[in-house]
């Protein structure tokens, strides 16, 4: 089945729950109204439609390979690369200084979720540049700047983030790799990183890889790392590609997914010293390297929310060829598509609202990010990037924590069939998982959000959200007899949400195995409410429209959806926070020795 980018669904939420009329009013954002947004997601959508979707099945029958030190990637990446390149998608968010369009993220968002779900293996390569870009624009000096920028916004040439170690996974204060100082003001850099994605391949001319590295002398600990930008070919003083530097791919991973994507394992300083150039002051290379993790992070929950909605569309088509079984109704005396049986009308419906409450709750945060950076009042700039800061996590682990269960369930929409490679459906199973570990693992993010987040202000953030969202049960409450229901759901699920906050904020010192063991199952609970919150905010649009005509089929079924989620799915958060509150005490008193 070909992948269809849902572009009223999209248009919907940028229009009505991210407001992309009061973005457009921002300095620099002028331009970039509703008519510019869906301007932009049907040129998107022609693209991946047509040219990188298909390529997809391809990229796992046919994944990238590595011969003699070269990757060479899936028959046809490299072309739709091109293609992609020269209609100018890198630079879609990037600033018009270095080439780039400046368009607002609430937009960038959605067109990075079109091209995720028509083949995530080949975008994580833009994915991965677009975080090097906003590392260089953030710290590099002006000559990176200028040597670099121009050539990654245009995608001329791709990024690369590069952490991890054998011996060091997600624990950075463990990396190993040095960097030399030199007369001229370069360093010299060793080591070895794994899970390197793209860090090798044949679709750009160059590759700007950003390596974490500790300079001789310095302080043990994240204190002491650095980071660098180390091309793979050196560049000449025209900005021509020079002399091949010394860092070589040594073998790429073979993997249950994602298996077009290929994550390459760097040799640095084998043959004297790869040459690297500091980006920003010594032993700041992690604050500056989260920069780049940021943006990731929101990234990999889009991807999440992508493959989602690849599942559901071909859970769907299937659902309605496949007949088997007569309806329990009686309503047809043969056997009918599955798609009349209530328990497959359930699956469909929980893969559904997951998935759009998940893309609502991304819109939100991409509009909050547009207005922390763009939005002329300071003190407004600054409520927006607390919101956003708070969503990170969220979009991240939830999205893709979501993914795992859309993902599963289409797989089992198709029952025994599912399990056959050839139908397509388990390769989004399989692609989905790594997004649950990659760019921090859901208990990462969960850390995140109990310890930065939601302790460190005693939970005043995660209190502001609960009041907006009691603004809108009010709005609910005097609402249809549909709004209300929904208001009562959302008005559980945000009391569970503050019991839990107030639980952490007063346990995360005194007491941090309580607190940290429910960590992951806060972050769900968090989640679930701010996605419910949002398509609770859907059903109160779509009502006053269908009321006043506009689009009725389309609306009802947002009306019924945003039920379904409040019905099946924030329903949940009650007992979540039971099961955190009450059973903590449980989970710490397990002895090491009883497992």
């Amino acid at each position: 089945m070909s992948y269809i980018a849902p572009l009223k669904d999209m248009l919907f939420d940028i229009e009505h729950l991210a407001r992309i009329d009061q973005v457009a009013q921002m300095p620099g954002f002028e331009d970039a109204g509703l008519e510019t947004a869906q301007a932009v997601l049907e040129e998107c959508a022609r693209l991946n439609q047509d040219v990188i979707a298909p390529l997809n099945w391809e990229g796992d029958k046919n994944p990238s390979s590595f011969k003699d030190g070269k990757v060479t990637t899936t028959p046809g990446f490299k072309d739709a690369f091109k293609q992609y390149a020269e209609g100018g998608w890198q630079g879609l968010q990037h600033p018009t200084d270095f080439g780039g369009q400046g368009l607002p993220k609430t937009i960038g968002a959605a067109c990075g979720e079109i091209l995720n779900s028509a083949n995530m293996s080949f975008a994580l390569c833009p994915l991965l540049t677009d975080g090097a870009i906003e590392a260089l624009i953030t710290a590099g000096s002006d000559e990176l700047k200028a040597i670099y920028l121009e050539k990654l916004v245009s995608g001329q040439w791709t990024g690369t983030m590069n952490l991890t170690e054998p011996q060091a996974g997600s624990d950075l204060a463990a990396v190993r790799s040095r960097a030399e100082p030199q007369p001229d003001g370069t360093y010299k850099v060793f080591g070895t990183k794994i899970f390197i994605t793209y860090g090798e391949h044949d679709m750009a001319e160059n590759i700007v890889h950003l390596v974490l590295a500790r300079v001789t002398g310095a302080p043990e600990g994240v204190k002491g790392i650095s980071l660098f930008v180390v091309p793979k070919f050196m560049v000449n003083q025209d900005g021509s590609i020079g002399e091949r530097n010394d860092v070589h791919c040594v073998s790429i991973e073979h993997k249950m997914g994602i298996k077009a994507s290929p994550t390459a394992v760097l040799q640095y300083g084998d043959h004297g010293g790869a040459v690297g150039y500091i980006v920003g002051q010594e032993n700041r290379g992690l604050e500056y390297m989260f920069i780049m993790m940021n943006a990731a992070r929101y990234a990999v929950g889009v991807q999440g929310i992508a493959i989602a909605e690849r599942a559901y569309q071909k859970a769907v088509a299937y659902a309605k060829d496949r007949v088997q079984s007569r309806p329990v109704d009686g309503s047809l005396s043969a056997a009918a598509p599955i798609i009349h049986h209530p328990d497959v009308k359930r699956m469909l419906m929980t893969m559904r609202a997951s998935t759009e409450g998940c893309r609502a709750m991304a819109a939100v945060a991409a509009a909050a990010y547009d207005a922390s950076h763009h939005h002329p009042d300071a003190e407004v700039r600054k409520q927006n990037a607390t919101f956003y800061e708070f969503l990170v996590p969220l979009v991240k682990g939830y999205s893709t924590e979501m993914s795992m269960e859309v993902t599963s369930l289409g797989v089992q929409v198709h029952g025994g069939m599912g399990f056959i490679e050839e139908t397509g459906a388990a390769q989004y199973y399989r692609d989905a998982k790594i997004l649950t570990i990659y760019e921090g693992t859901t208990a990462i993010q969960a850390n995140d959000l109990v310890g930065r987040k939601t302790s460190r202000d005693g939970g005043m953030a995660a209190k502001a959200i609960a009041a907006q969202i009691e603004q809108t049960e009010k709005e609910l409450g005097a609402g249809s007899a549909q709004a209300q229901a929904v208001g009562k759901r959302l008005a559980a699920a945000r009391e569970a949400f503050v019991d839990v906050v107030e639980f952490i904020a007063a346990n995360t010192r005194s007491n941090p195995n309580a607190a940290f063991a429910g960590s992951v199952p806060y972050l769900m609970l968090a989640g679930n409410l701010i996605a419910g919150w949002q398509m609770a905010r859907a059903l109160l649009v779509a009502e006053d429209l269908s009321a006043k005509g506009q689009d009725v089929a389309f609306m009802q079924a947002k009306i019924t959806t945003a039920r379904f989620y409040a019905d099946h799915i924030l329903s949940r958060a009650p007992g979540v926070r039971d099961a955190i509150v009450d059973g903590a005490d449980a989970v710490t008193a397990l002895a090491i020795e009883s497992f």
